[in-house]
């Protein structure tokens, strides 16, 4: 039987339980992921001493390599290792990078090089999990597209109970036990999610025994692993390095914005007429993103640490006292808002395209920019509520509503967009083009956050106040432009379009 093709029902496992198996990973993995990443920039600061303006950097250029990684790990899964083999390998891989930070140390260098082990696990596990959907509906389109919405919630159930369970962890220890342990057994939560994750596709691996590519169906071949390990050792000691050395890191991003604009223009200029208008309109909705993710990256920089300084943690109504959040807890409310206006889209989407009214991806993607532009006035104004310094937390819950709106809009589209417009068979390519883009804007993204790095010296949240305000009043305005920009690109799409599908 053939591996690539799920079998009759009554042959194995429904495609359902292989979905669920799989689903149910991918919670477990963005636990740890988005546990680690609610964390880390604090823990640079507060844990490792870091200036604002380095621990924006540092984590700015972590997150463009584990962007970057899956353009690798897809290809190791596809054609080295096995799709399949290449998820668990990864996931054991992540499993030690969280370990390895819930280490109480604070020594960069250990840091750094766990943050390399993170990048490298990140990199086998999330093209191949994704892939390993992609496979089970394989031939019936009409089920890949709700399938993938509900992976997209699986990430957000698994993002929302990290983001809000591993800041307390790390207040609680250190408020019980004192010293700093509380950072280091957050982290080791992280490492936990990974472990159940592992545990949870293992007890159920007759259900996704018949899915993978063509190694995964042969024995294991260990020169291969062996030398899959090595590239891992290889990969994270530069990860470490490009951490550790900013100009390292701006020249590697910069290396790879110039590659990726080169291959697109030599895949334009040599592909077939009738391709050729859809792979255009792909590179101007690529560009569009790398633009939307140096406003996104700005949640775990300078959002974050204006949560920090300048927000009142504690939720009231009508004087009435509701709950109290640390500040990295508010990052949950990009996954929470998420889950609330997924659904409401997809309908509004499924309506519009009943009535013949739905907007193109091109129109959508403007759209987005002129939400998030609303999200990042509405922390402009924050100035305007703010008592001694401190603004109301339901300023951030506004915020975040009309920025996480924004995200459905713009990157919710973003993979879709690849998919229609890229012939299929540069479609693998193309998808990992398009996570390199956007680990690129994540680096940009933390260049943009320092332009409110706050001195160490300066504590006043009256003074740290109108530092944030100005740079979130700018990006409105550079979400505005954004705006614009996509609005004059829309006849030109509207004309790609057209002959793209009348190739």
């Amino acid at each position: 039987m053939d591996r690539h093709i799920p079998p009759a029902v009554g042959q194995g496992p429904s495609q359902t339980r292989s979905f669920l198996t799989l689903a149910l990973i991918e919670l477990w993995e963005r636990f740890g992921y988005y546990g680690m990443q609610a964390l880390i920039v604090y823990f640079m600061v507060q844990r490792l001493g870091f200036e604002d303006s380095r621990a924006n950097l540092v984590w700015g250029a972590a997150a463009a390599l584990i962007y970057v990684a899956p353009a690798i790990g897809g290809w190791i899964g596809d054609k080295v290792l096995g799709t399949r083999r290449s998820v668990l390998l990864g996931g054991a891989i992540l499993g030690l990078g969280y370990a390895l930070m819930a280490v109480p140390t604070t020594n960069t260098w250990f840091t750094f090089s766990a943050l390399g082990v993170i990048v490298v696990g990140n990199g086998l596990f999330k093209p191949n999990n994704a892939n390993l959907v992609r496979k089970i509906y394989e031939g019936d389109d009409s089920k890949i597209d709700s399938a993938f919405t509900i992976y997209y919630m699986a990430v957000n159930v698994g993002s929302t109970i990290s983001m809000l369970a591993t800041p307390w962890i790390k207040d609680y220890v250190n408020a019980t036990h004192g010293g700093e342990l509380g950072w280091h057994v957050a982290f080791g939560v992280c490492s936990a999610g990974m472990i159940v994750g592992l545990l949870t596709i293992t007890a159920l691996r007759h259900t996704v025994s018949h899915i993978g590519s063509p190694p995964d169906s042969q024995p294991l071949h260990m020169g291969k692993l062996m030398a899959v390990l090595a590239g891992a050792v290889v990969a994270v000691g530069a990860s470490a390095v490009i951490l550790e050395y900013q100009a390292l890191a701006r020249a590697f991003v910069y290396v790879a914005g110039i590659v990726v604009l080169g291959i697109f223009v030599h895949l334009i200029r040599s592909s077939q007429p009738s391709e050729r208008a859809g792979l255009v309109a792909a590179l101007v909705l690529t560009l569009q993103t790398v633009f939307f993710f140096i406003f996104y990256q700005q949640m775990s920089t300078s959002l974050s640490l204006f949560a920090l300084r300048n927000v009142d943690l504690e939720f009231t109504l009508f004087g009435l006292h509701l709950w109290t959040w640390s500040p990295a807890q508010f990052q949950a409310l990009n996954a929470i808002w998420i889950m609330v206006l997924s659904p409401v889209l997809a309908w509004i989407y499924t309506r519009a395209g009943k009535s013949g009214k739905d907007l193109s991806i091109a129109a959508k993607f403007a759209l987005g920019f002129t939400v998030v532009a609303a999200g990042f006035f509405t922390y402009g104004v924050a100035g305007q509520f703010a008592v001694n310094g401190l603004t109301s937390s339901w300023i951030m819950i506004a915020g975040y509503g009309l920025y996480s709106l924004g995200e459905l809009l713009v990157s919710g589209l973003g993979l879709a967009m690849i998919a229609r417009y890229v012939p299929a068979r540069m479609g693998g390519f193309m998808m990992g083009a398009y996570y390199v883009g956007v680990g690129i804007s994540q680096y940009l993204g933390g260049v943009v956050a320092n332009l409110a790095a706050v001195p160490s010296d300066m504590t006043d949240p009256v003074q740290t106040l109108p530092v944030y305000t100005a740079l979130f009043n700018k990006l409105g305005v550079a979400a505005i432009a954004c705006t614009l920009i996509a609005l004059a690109a829309l006849p030109l799409m509207r004309r790609l379009t057209a002959k793209h599908h009348g190739q």
